[in-house]
């Protein structure tokens, strides 16, 4: 009772550290400033205005607009010329876009089966090297098996073959420690009967 009263007044004041702690804006100002080489003008731009939380800007759809001259236009020959060329412009974009989608239409089938059949072909391709490579993990696993059961067997073999051996070392010792007792015990006998021994 008396350790968790005391963990909880620990804790309690580790939380109240905690609070009271108020880290700096930039924590990381002391390490040095990275340099991407990878980092272009636009992705500058658009790191920038990220960093002051700027909107982004709108798709601009000016260049698919056609805007005839304005009032004070009218008469400008200038003015006119700059609206039929920005329609001829759209227009030969408009052309290139229906160019692209008859083109799609007339050979997307053909190719988009052809790269459905490279997909296949390259997916039964991965299929058939994971199924070797699973028949060659399976062929190593019950190698494996195979030598540590044999191994198993021939550690068993020798401790069975050293259990032996010391059983039999302890029955040699005991063999010889009650001969080394009768011995004794006829040295005694004849030391008692006045008989010489030889040792």
């Amino acid at each position: 009772h008396t350790h968790t009263h005391t963990h909880t007044h620990q804790a309690l004041y580790l939380v109240e550290e905690t609070r009271r702690y108020r880290p700096t804006k930039n924590y990381l100002e002391f390490l040095p400033t990275t340099k991407t080489t990878f980092e272009t003008p636009i992705l500058r731009a658009e790191f920038e205005r990220l960093a002051s939380r700027q909107p982004m800007e709108m798709l601009s759809m000016k260049r698919y607009e056609l805007p005839q001259p304005g009032a004070a236009q009218k008469n400008d020959l200038g003015a006119w010329q700059e609206a039929v060329d920005n329609s001829m412009a759209q227009l030969e974009h408009q052309s290139g876009r229906i160019l692209n989608l008859e083109l799609l239409s007339q050979y997307s089938c053909s190719e988009w089966k052809l790269h459905n059949q490279l997909l296949s072909q390259m997916i039964e391709h991965q299929q058939k090297q994971l199924k070797t490579l699973r028949s060659k993990v399976q062929e190593i696993n019950w190698q494996r098996k195979t030598e540590q059961t044999t191994a198993g067997a021939q550690l068993q073999a020798l401790s069975n073959h050293w259990n032996t051996l010391v059983h039999k070392n302890f029955e040699i010792e005991r063999v010889c420690l009650e001969l080394e007792q009768e011995i004794q015990m006829l040295k005694q006998q004849a030391k008692e009967r006045h008989l010489s021994v030889d040792t």
